[in-house]
């Protein structure tokens, strides 16, 4: 009996040997499983972050990309619903100037200075009828010749054909006032319907060395071909850019670049007709009197701060006095340049409108020296250093679209936000970016997608460097009677729109270039050098 007994106790214990093992075994495989699977997703993972740095291995959108996309479907359905579409039968049916009426709101005989004038402006169609919605895009200006004055006027939209259009008489004087109807909301229709149709307003023309040849191919956005292209891709923002790959050349070969428009538009013959010149800009008030503003012996206006960083907007931005530029909200003192930049770092990124700032620079600061960096061309990069008080300042142009007639180098080319990302900052350290003219002729989800991306590389600059200045130059007006479709100051006003919005919520302050023209009048996407002057004041003032 005892002899079953331990022979019972044997087997229990080996049984319970044996379960113990094969736990331990499945436990310890398992585990090891576990951990390859986990290194092995870890290797893929990483296999893909080295991808990126090769241009022709696309990538899955990464979580951020995926949320990249949604803004801007969110944005594009926002513009969408604030410019609807606007068909018409005939001209006579679209708004027109000479029809539309403008009345003074409670007007009186004098005014006093820093009161507000209000009009009422209802739109009618050349048939004499009142529009039942709105969308007109104007442009409202006071301004008076002699004092070299002027300030943009605020427009309230009531979307159904009336609008109020608002001035602050911020100087004393006879002052003149002027609302344009630049284009009628059919006209804003149309070509919002045609931007976002495609890509080929604007063709690229890439030129490819190979040894002692050349070799020329059209490049683009968007690729509109069957024959086997060179890929330019930034993985990590998703932004690409083709060409044509030539013949037994590589892609990489690609050196040069320059553009031209094509013969191609997305207008019918009746839209095209709204931006013949008689029908673009035109005056609303060309009847109104000037209008007489006296000081009033009202109390002396309390003193303003001095302008910095963070400050917030109003609209208008301010007035231009003694062809001086005179904010609302704060106020600009004289500052002495080179001092001022003692010490800095500026880095000036974007097109040719920020580049008249380092022309300004080199023209201002007789110490900068110009650093040769064996580039050629109009749009190579610029770099000036005045070693003795250790000022920095650089340009470089953003990446495509950049629309030149002449040919420019492509060798360094490279995103703006890869540009700032390459940025260290600090305190010392000042970024001032400016786009927007050359994305112009293209979908705005091409500019939307870019600005986006600008922002998140402003977000890590400043999560590594908070103390970094960054500054935001919008854009300026421009011609008003140069190829609307392609350039019209409607394109700008919304990429000018988006900037304010997807920007709001960063530590940026921002020069309203976009203003700061209305005001000058100056209609000119390469503004004189006094305004270039003005803007560069308000940078000053917001580093000293």
């Amino acid at each position: 009996m005892k002899i079953s007994v331990i022979n019972y106790k044997l087997q229990l214990a080996l049984l319970f040997i044996l379960i113990s093992w094969i736990t331990f075994t499945v436990f310890w495989n398992s585990t090891k499983l576990w951990s390859a699977l986990n290194l092995s997703i870890s290797f893929h993972y990483w296999d893909n972050s080295t991808k990126s740095l090769t241009p022709k291995i696309p990538l899955i959108p990464l979580k951020s990309l995926t949320e990249t996309e949604l803004r801007i479907k969110e944005i594009m359905e926002k513009l969408d619903q604030q410019i609807p579409p606007r068909p018409f039968d005939h001209v006579n049916t679209t708004t027109s100037a000479a029809h539309s009426t403008a009345s003074i709101l409670n007007p009186r005989d004098t005014y006093c200075r820093g009161d507000q004038l209000d009009i009422l402006l209802e739109m009618r169609d050349h048939l004499g009828h009142r529009k039942q919605y709105g969308g007109d895009f104007l442009r409202a200006r006071m301004s008076s010749p002699a004092l070299m004055a002027g300030a943009s006027g605020k427009v309230t939209d009531f979307n159904n054909g009336t609008y109020l259009i608002s001035f602050t008489l911020f100087w004393e004087g006879q002052v003149s006032l002027s609302l344009l109807l630049i284009h009628p909301s059919e006209g804003v229709s149309a070509l919002w319907r045609a931007r976002n149709q495609g890509y080929d307003r604007v063709i690229f023309i890439g030129q490819f060395v190979n040894g002692i040849s050349q070799v020329h191919s059209e490049c683009g956005l968007i690729p509109n071909t069957s024959a086997e292209l060179c890929q330019y891709m930034d993985n990590r923002d998703q932004e690409a850019f083709y060409c044509m790959r030539p013949q037994h050349i590589p892609c990489a070969a690609l050196t040069h670049m320059s553009s031209k428009n094509k013969q191609v538009s997305y207008l019918s013959k009746q839209e095209k007709s709204l931006f013949e010149r008689s029908n673009v800009g035109v005056e609303i008030m060309e009847k109104f009197n000037t209008i007489s503003v006296s000081k009033c012996n009202k109390e002396t206006v309390a003193t303003k701060e001095k302008c910095k960083l963070g400050m917030t907007a109003t609209i208008p931005s301010g007035y231009v006095w003694r062809n001086t530029w005179n904010p609302v909200s704060c106020s600009l003192a004289t500052v002495k340049m080179k001092e001022c930049l003692r010490g800095k770092f500026i880095y000036l990124m974007g097109d040719s409108t920020i580049r008249q700032w380092m022309e300004y620079f080199k023209a201002s600061i007789n110490t900068l020296k110009s650093v040769d960096l064996h580039e050629s061309g109009k749009l190579q990069h610029l770099l000036a250093v005045d070693l003795d008080r250790n000022i920095n300042i650089q340009w470089q142009k953003h990446c495509y679209p950049l629309i030149a007639s002449m040919t420019y180098s492509v060798k360094e080319i490279e995103y703006l936000s890869r540009a700032i990302d390459r940025t260290g900052g600090e305190k010392n350290t000042i970024v001032v970016i400016s786009l927007g003219q050359h994305f112009r002729p293209f979908p705005i989800d091409v500019f939307i997608r870019r600005a986006l991306n600008v922002h998140k590389a402003i977000q890590r600059l400043l999560l590594r460097s908070p103390d970094t200045m960054v500054i935001l130059k919008t854009e300026n007006i421009r011609e008003m009677y140069n190829d609307a479709e392609r350039f019209s100051d409607f394109h700008g006003y919304i990429q000018y729109l988006i900037i304010k919005d997807i920007f709001q919520d960063l530590s940026v302050s921002i020069v309203d270039a976009w203003d700061i023209t209305i005001a000058y009048g100056t209609n000119d996407v390469h503004p004189p050098q006094h305004v270039v002057r003005n803007q560069i004041n308000i940078l000053l003032n917001y580093i000293c």
